[in-house]
């Protein structure tokens, strides 16, 4: 997609905005996601407007090249690296009623690119995947793949999804909230070390509305827990600090279909090597093993099915959602996390759990645009 485009589409095919990258800590992670979105759209059926959107906030037009978007050698990508220009400007519409997007640069008379018929949203983290971007496209009127504006605020933020969770009688485990103000004077932070020494050990301390296990530590000495907060803190100002658990770590793949939300095989992440726990770098720079399907009994694999199905609809969830698990040792299930927007990299569980389910990841890709033309904006 050049930049001299005009706003006419001879091909008569579903346009589709593609938009990634973001201001949040996951930005590489979204652009690489986009790579593998950007090879699976069926070009054949969808014409495709990649836009990404810098560490500053700058929405960009972007090369159509997915090779250039993936994780090399542990190199991460990134929006500036394939922005067509470093000074011009991407604006959807604003507001319902037209579905023009314009290009714009200094000293230059906009650009139309033309109207958009459904948006790919594939922003990871805050100020794209927490309710803010759906929020825009909603008052823009333009159709969106996934969850609305409230799934996707809650399922990004820690606390309200455990409060959602536990108020339908899905198991959370045990939590402490950290908000700014608190951390900010000597009384507070001294509460905060009670709360968390009254969770025993170890700990988890993650900041509220981040992915991609960015800014997690695993504290098992209650000395480390200050500066273990002030890595979450780098983050989010808000934070969540857990008890740890025993149990496998098993995750889920939520679909909805036309007569409802369906859940996928289960996948069960194997973390090896050194890594404590599936961090950041064990996720998409090691590579860490995920069994899929999960080697559960039939029984168990029917419990965490209903159980994602159960929390996808507890937040609300449109389109489509990855649960989290821990089965305890008791044999109880407990949900660590619900994504509204999961990864689509070539390592991603997501993609694959459906995959193994019977749905390639093409197919994969066509349903959820589909499913995004038909449903209108607005209240639903």
């Amino acid at each position: 997609m050049s930049i001299e485009q005009t706003s006419q589409n001879p091909s008569g095919k579903p346009r589709v905005a593609v938009v990634f990258g973001g201001r949040s800590s996951e930005h590489a992670i979204s652009v690489s996601t986009a790579g593998s979105v950007l090879r699976a759209i069926d070009r054949d059926k969808y014409e495709v407007l990649p836009i990404g959107i810098t560490h500053e906030g700058r929405w960009a037009l972007v090369s159509d090249e997915p090779a250039r978007m993936t994780i090399t050698d542990g190199r991460l990508p990134d929006v500036a690296h394939v922005a067509e220009s470093v000074e011009g400007q991407v604006a959807l519409p604003l507001g319902p009623g037209s579905r023009e997007v314009v290009w714009s640069e200094p000293g230059a008379a906009p650009k139309a690119l033309g109207e958009v018929d459904v948006v790919f949203p594939l922003l990871h983290g805050p100020w794209g995947e927490d309710g803010t971007l759906q929020g825009l496209l909603e008052l823009s009127g333009v159709p969106y793949v996934g969850n609305g504006v409230l799934s996707s605020a809650v399922g990004m933020d820690k606390e309200f999804t455990k409060r959602l969770l536990a108020s339908e009688g899905l198991g959370v485990g045990s939590y402490t909230v950290v908000r700014p103000r608190e951390w900010e004077t000597e009384e507070g932070r001294a509460a905060v070390r009670e709360r968390a020494a009254g969770l025993g050990l170890p700990l988890f301390v993650k900041p509220c509305r981040a992915g991609s296990s960015m800014g997690i530590t695993k504290v098992k000495d209650l000395s480390d827990l200050d500066r273990a907060i002030e890595e979450a803190r780098r983050h989010d100002p808000k934070l969540i600090i857990e008890a740890g658990v025993s149990g496998r770590e098993v995750e889920c793949a939520v679909l909805e279909f036309e007569d409802g939300p369906r859940a996928s095989v289960p996948a069960e992440v194997l973390v090896g090597g050194d890594f404590e726990f599936y961090d950041f770098e064990a996720k998409y720079i090691d590579s860490s093993e995920v069994r899929i399907p999960a080697e559960l009994t039939a029984a168990e694999t029917a419990e965490i099915r209903r159980q994602a199905v159960a929390a996808f609809e507890a937040l609300g969830c449109e389109g489509l959602a990855r649960v989290d698990f821990f089965l305890l040792e008791d044999g109880s299930w407990m949900v660590n996390e619900i994504n509204t927007m999961p990864g689509f990299t070539p390592i991603s569980a997501y993609p694959k759990m459906w995959e193994a389910s019977g749905l390639s990841y093409p197919e994969l890709i066509d349903r959820l645009l589909q499913a995004a033309l038909r449903r209108s904006t607005g209240l639903r």
